[in-house]
């Protein structure tokens, strides 16, 4: 069992970090997340968000109703010593049921290393989770190494929670604040493994998994987020 405590500001966020003094800076994708989140946390998901939602045109995506949004959430999975740490778990009921949506945040950070990189300098019990990921995803050990890892362990995080909490559908959601939506290619290339072809704004479907309907989206966050002055002036409209 978990036990959470509910945020009184974005700054309740920095303490979740599993690196809080390195990663809670100004306009980085950290806090830039969690004033974003918090801004809009009284009527539900960030606009851009709903809007990527109901333009789906999945029923199980219309409609949703936000009940609670968890940062810094761990799924443990197979393999090494740490826990998938998603930005953001938020579950939401739709007219079909329960939804678990997996947010990963970023500014201009890159993605991580492809498994390539990873499998030049590899942490401990990265080949079983490696070997793990690939099986719950349905991929073959043939997809190319220029793949971002955090793609893998991400989806499947969003798989493995949906199915804990009973949902309808997993969704694995990237929130960018980049100008120029950085690093949209390599989620390109990480949804075409599924044949799914995602577009800035959208979120569009990946295929079904033992039953659970997978889905994928990239959106791009309000900018006024990634300055303390903005951002206080946007929690305010």
């Amino acid at each position: 069992m978990k036990i959470f405590i509910p945020t009184q500001s974005f700054q309740d966020w920095q303490r979740l970090l599993a690196n809080p003094n390195l990663h809670w800076k100004d306009g980085h994708s950290a806090m830039t997340l969690a004033r974003s989140w918090e801004a809009e946390a009284a009527t539900g998901f960030p606009p851009e968000i709903k809007a990527a939602f109901e333009t789906s045109g999945s029923p199980l995506l219309t409609d949703l109703d936000p009940l609670l949004a968890l940062p810094e959430f761990q799924v443990p999975l197979p393999g090494g010593v740490r826990s998938s740490q998603t930005d953001v778990l938020a579950l939401a009921r739709g007219k079909e049921g329960l939804v678990a949506v997996v947010v990963e945040g970023k500014v201009d950070e890159t993605f991580g290393p492809t498994l390539r990189e990873k499998r030049i300098e590899p942490s401990d019990g990265f080949n079983e989770r490696h070997v793990f990921l690939l099986q719950y995803l349905e991929l073959p050990p043939s997809i190319p190494q220029t793949i971002r890892y955090q793609f893998l362990h991400r989806t499947a995080s969003a798989l493995i929670v949906a199915r804990q909490f009973d949902a309808k559908a997993a969704v694995m959601l990237v929130h960018s604040f980049s100008p120029t939506n950085k690093g949209f290619s390599d989620f390109e290339a990480f949804a075409g493994l599924f044949n799914a072809a995602p577009e800035i704004g959208r979120i569009v479907p990946a295929g079904m998994f033992e039953g659970m309907p997978l889905f994928l989206g990239w959106c791009a966050g309000d900018q006024r987020f990634r300055s303390g002055d903005d951002a206080e002036q946007a929690g305010k409209l």
